[in-house]
């Protein structure tokens, strides 16, 4: 089986590189790649991004063919892809991070600034925070409630559809952290960095 992480010049993702490999050892390929074919045949694909949600789709963008590549694996062939961090974030319809950016629409929302509070709450948001699950999601299997997850975010992605939402965290709002749509997952949450609970996350998502 193929695993493939995107690499789109968007930040560090080596944590990422590492805990996919750590978990996979020799059973699955992981793959680090913006080639075209490699993401096409691959069984699974990880979106990682750090930054700006403007710098992350600005970066997707830049390379021809690749947001037209990956909306063909997710919405036709509905193969499974895992979105961390601004991953996630670029669901949504819409992010308001920097100006106003078009996502890249799979799941129907937008990405806006946390709600602190008149700075009641630090922005960002950096460190551990218990997860609240909220639905069956796959890539939760054999995870206990309330278990803690790493964070670093000022941004909360906001779906049309509650019934996507698979997990929150309380930070000044409910806020939602993890979202399944079919083949479609996601966390705001680094799993490469949750310690063993996070490789958990992983190996469910490589062993779908």
């Amino acid at each position: 089986m193929n695993v493939t992480i995107v690499d789109y010049n968007s930040g560090n993702i080596s944590s990422v590189i590492n805990s996919f490999k750590e978990v996979a050892k020799d059973k699955v390929n992981i793959e680090v790649t913006s080639d075209l074919n490699k993401i096409k045949s691959s069984d699974k694909v990880v979106l990682p991004g750090q930054g700006s949600f403007k710098s992350c789709v600005d970066a997707l963008n830049s390379l021809n063919g690749l947001v037209d590549t990956l909306s063909d694996f997710v919405l036709n062939d509905k193969k499974p892809l895992l979105g961390i961090c601004v991953g996630l974030q670029m669901f949504a319809d819409i992010g308001y991070e920097e100006k106003e950016t078009k996502g890249l629409g799979w799941i129907s929302g937008k990405v806006s600034r946390i709600n602190n509070q008149n700075n009641k709450y630090k922005l960002p948001h950096i460190g551990w925070n218990e997860i609240n699950i909220v639905k069956d999601s796959k890539i939760f299997k054999d995870i206990k409630n309330n278990s803690h997850m790493y964070f670093v975010h000022s941004y909360e992605f906001i779906p049309e559809n509650k019934n996507v939402i698979s997990a929150t965290i309380d930070y000044s709002s409910n806020i939602v952290c993890a979202v399944e749509k079919e083949n479609i997952f996601g966390t705001q949450f680094h799993p490469e960095k949750s310690d063993k609970i996070g490789l958990k996350i992983i190996d469910n998502f490589i062993r779908l």
